[in-house]
């Protein structure tokens, strides 16, 4: 599975930005699994964090995505656990992206909370549909969309939507043309009993995000008029 490799930032809590490494790919684990790759989840944690991760771990996921720890960022917050998620159409990936919970049990005034959910989200798109002047305004209500379909509650929602484009020339101008939306965002889910978010529906509505960028059907019958990205005209390697 492609990592999303890139820069992770929490724009709303003003704190160092952490950025994704070929060393952090090769300390991947399993999502289920019991292994500590994906951040400080073990015994040692609060106990509101260990439950935290213990639901990302548990989360049934649609089929499509392709869902695995990975080592988490040090420097956001004491505590981190990641995931990394690609959506998998054959041998080709749709989409990939990060995922990071983050939990400080001070609390942490940006955020106005204890936790804070950090992604990483990327995907190919056809040139025609990059140039749309309303791209981003579209990828953005996307994710908020994603959270409120599951009737999550969340504050302090901060984040990116990137456009870029790739021209080949010499060697490889055989190639066409490629562009490549991304988002960055971060929020802080509401915490429930034992100050616990529901870190399990953040997970799906995070994936249901994924399945929209990368062009798949919704999961179940939904609103005919969402529009989800085109999926890319081949296979492209990561």
């Amino acid at each position: 599975m492609a990592a999303a490799q890139g820069r992770l930032s929490d724009g709303a809590g003003g704190m160092d930005e952490a950025k994704g490494t070929e060393e952090e790919a090769r300390h991947k684990g399993s999502h289920h699994g019991s292994g500590g790759n994906g951040g400080s989840g073990g015994s040692t944690a609060p106990p509101a964090f260990a439950a935290a991760v213990e639901a990302l771990r548990a989360a049934r996921l649609r089929p499509q995505i392709e869902v695995e720890a990975t080592r988490a960022p040090q420097r956001l917050a004491p505590h981190a656990y990641a995931l990394e998620a690609a959506v998998v159409d054959g041998d080709e990936d749709l989409a990939d992206g990060r995922l990071v919970l983050l939990h400080d049990p001070a609390g942490h005034d940006a955020w106005h909370g204890t936790f804070r959910l950090v992604t990483l989200v990327r995907a190919e798109l056809e040139p025609e549909m990059a140039a749309d002047p309303l791209l981003p305004d579209v990828c953005w209500s996307w994710l908020t969309g994603a959270l409120q379909a599951r009737g999550l509650t969340y504050g302090e929602p901060s984040g990116t939507v990137t456009r870029a484009s790739s021209h080949y020339f010499g060697g490889l101008s055989a190639r066409p043309s490629a562009s490549q939306i991304e988002i960055r965002a971060s929020w802080t889910p509401r915490e429930g009993l034992g100050g616990v978010p529901d870190t399990a529906a953040h997970l799906a509505s995070w994936c249901d995000l994924l399945a929209q960028v990368a062009g798949l059907p919704p999961a179940a019958p939904g609103d005919a008029s969402v529009v989800t990205l085109p999926q890319r005209r081949g296979p492209q390697s990561r």
